[in-house]
């Protein structure tokens, strides 16, 4: 019996060193720092990446590369046939994250999902207020307008009513903010004060475990060895930040990191020359664009807004930032693939006279001053920015404005942006779930002047009418045809400037297997492997 308990145990011992060397950390250079941990706080795809696809699930997912849904901790539903009762059927044996900061006592159940909905839907749950900025994403996409309740019918049973029909409404629920808490860490740290440190410390069901952060250089976590899923073959992984795309490339050269995520396009060649590197490339749902804070002194005038567009040359732009077929010019706010792309929408010759004649139309002075934000370092909406802005500048000085260029951190700008301290800020969005409203809603909608990312402060009663008429519609045919009417009134009114819709590009070792890069633009590594 000593003998055999003997063999087993060097057994144990020669899988775990196996598992140890094939188990190797995986270290990825990411292009900013998370805004935090408290996923639902954020609209940020660099915070996504270190929170919503690390730590936290959600009740569906999308399936990896695709937009299509899948079953994550609910393992079916039903839908009522009016569309307005959704029945969530939760898996059963998920277990929470075991920390030094927290050891839960029992598996996920219907409790943790009533919580983490409520929190954001209820002015009188007791975690509502325990955020300054609220829920932006929540709040933006309508969320506390449509769900009209959320009922626990057992352990494993939820049921969602809603107030009106909702055609993306499981796509919505697969996105980041629809992510599962656990609802008895929150009870601990509500009781103990320490309600800062779901934002800092989080706790979830998903492949990894947070270990720890440092601002601006690293964010680390462990394999979750319980995920429902299994185990995530790289032992650790390590967020390298990084935020000069050059940089990024040099530390993927050196071995500093195995996956260098939004290379520069015109550094895309030489990548896939080199035998030690390779490139996953697709044509993903963002948009690159300069919003026109529309309440702003001159730029609530569409004259301005129409002349600013037409004296930028965008083939310069798109070609020096992109490259050449690496990207499309932005007309509509989203592109082509989506549903409701208005195709007879076309770009404005570039001419300089009219944009001048509508500048003086406007009453606006010689050498007026404009801002513009934009971040430092480069990202996959614009792998330049300040190349950009400069060209920006430059075409705006030939009719007399003066572009005052600020650049910043990601987190600060977009703080600031929100708080409409801007007149022009140069950012970008990637599509959460496949679906138009994701960026006609949250970008553009009239409640998202106030909660969600709409930094044009622009708020049009016709097109908000027709993005609510499309919402509620579930025949495909019916939603089109509303958004391409919504895409004219914005094309018409001009408050951005659509600058592109470019390609994504993750670079990364040759030995580097399991990833797949995504049209959502999020970056999930659980099957990630450095072999």
């Amino acid at each position: 019996m000593k003998l055999l308990s003997l063999q087993a145990a060097l057994a144990a011992a020669l899988l775990s060193v196996t598992m140890g060397i094939s188990a190797k950390p995986l270290v990825v250079c990411t292009e900013a720092s998370p805004e935090g941990f408290d996923v639902v706080q954020y609209t940020t795809a660099v915070t996504f990446d270190a929170a919503a696809e690390t730590v936290f699930n959600r009740l569906v997912d999308f399936k990896p590369g695709t937009t299509d849904i899948e079953p994550a901790l609910a393992e079916s539903w039903d839908i009522s046939p009016d569309g307005l009762t959704y029945t969530f059927h939760l898996r059963p044996g998920v277990k929470f994250h075991s920390t030094d900061y927290f050891t839960p006592t029992r598996q996920f159940n219907a409790d943790d999902v009533l919580w983490s909905f409520d929190r954001q839907r209820d002015p009188k749950h007791p975690w509502h207020d325990k955020t300054s900025i609220g829920f932006p994403y929540f709040e933006s996409m309508g969320f506390k307008e449509l769900l009209k309740s959320v009922e626990k019918l057992d352990e494993h049973t939820v049921r969602m009513t809603l107030t009106r029909p909702a055609a993306p409404f499981l796509r919505d629920v697969a996105m980041d903010f629809a992510s599962i808490y656990s609802a008895e860490y929150a009870d601990q740290l509500l009781k103990a004060g320490k309600t800062q440190d779901l934002n800092s410390k989080p706790i979830g069901t998903g492949p990894f475990i947070f270990v720890r952060y440092a601002k601006d250089a690293q964010v680390r976590f462990k394999a979750n060895p319980e995920y429902f899923r299994g185990a995530p073959p790289s032992e650790s992984l390590v967020f390298a930040i990084t935020t000069d795309n050059n940089v990024r490339l040099q530390k993927l050269k050196a071995n500093e990191c195995q996956i260098a995520l939004y290379p520069k396009p015109d550094d895309i060649p030489s990548m896939k020359a080199d035998p030690k590197l390779k490139v996953a490339e697709l044509e993903a749902l963002m948009t690159g664009y300069i919003a026109m804070n529309t309440t702003h002194q001159y730029l609530s005038d569409v004259r301005v807004r129409q002349a600013i567009n037409i004296a930028f040359d965008k083939e310069a732009y798109i070609n020096s930032l992109y490259g050449q077929g690496n990207a499309l010019a932005g007309i509509n706010p989203y592109p082509p693939t989506l549903l409701g792309f208005n195709a007879d929408l076309k770009e404005p010759p570039r001419d300089l006279d009219r944009a001048r004649e509508l500048l003086k139309q406007a009453g606006v002075p010689e050498g007026t001053v404009l801002t513009l934000f934009t971040r430092n370092g480069g990202g996959a909406t614009n792998p330049n920015p300040l190349l950009g802005a400069q060209m920006m500048q430059a075409d705006l000085a030939k009719i007399g404005i003066k572009l005052d260029i600020r650049v910043m951190e990601w987190g600060e700008m977009l703080k600031r942006a929100k708080n409409g301290e801007h007149d022009m800020v140069s950012t970008g969005w990637s599509g959460d779930n496949g679906d138009p409203d994701n960026f006609l809603t949250p970008l553009l909608g009239c409640d998202a002047v106030k909660n969600g990312e709409n930094y044009a402060r622009w708020c049009n009663k016709a097109f908000q009418d027709l993005i609510d008429s499309a919402r509620i519609k579930t025949e495909p045919g019916e939603r089109a045809a509303l958004y391409e009417k919504a895409l004219a009134v914005f094309h018409q009114d001009q408050p951005w400037i659509s600058m592109a819709h470019p390609k994504v590009f993750t670079a990364m070792r040759s030995n580097v297997e399991g990833y797949q890069i995504s049209p959502l633009t999020n970056n999930n590594f659980a099957t990630t492997q450095v072999k």
